[in-house]
């Protein structure tokens, strides 16, 4: 069960980096910076991602959830700065 568990936590990274790279790209295409701004805020959401999966397989010696809580913190942040100063 833990295998399968882990499996999800990886594709959770993985589709958080290719929102990511879609993002990017769409900005390159259109130089809206509200595309720009949401694509660094799924970085901080892939590193939450990844973090959650080492606080997964980690024993519980290894204390990972305030980084984690950081990065979604930094993510969210990202968003809300870029929704209230960027929109026109």
């Amino acid at each position: 069960m833990k295998f399968v568990e882990s499996t999800i936590y990886v594709l959770c990274v993985l589709t958080s980096l290719l929102a990511m790279a879609l993002l990017l790209r769409s900005y390159w295409q259109n130089r809206s910076r509200l595309l720009l701004w949401s694509a660094a805020a799924f970085v901080a959401f892939a590193g939450n991602n990844l973090l959650l999966f080492f606080d997964f397989i980690t024993p519980p010696t290894f204390i990972i959830w305030p980084w984690r809580t950081l990065t979604a913190f930094i993510g969210v942040a990202i968003l809300l700065y870029a929704f209230i100063w960027e929109i026109d």
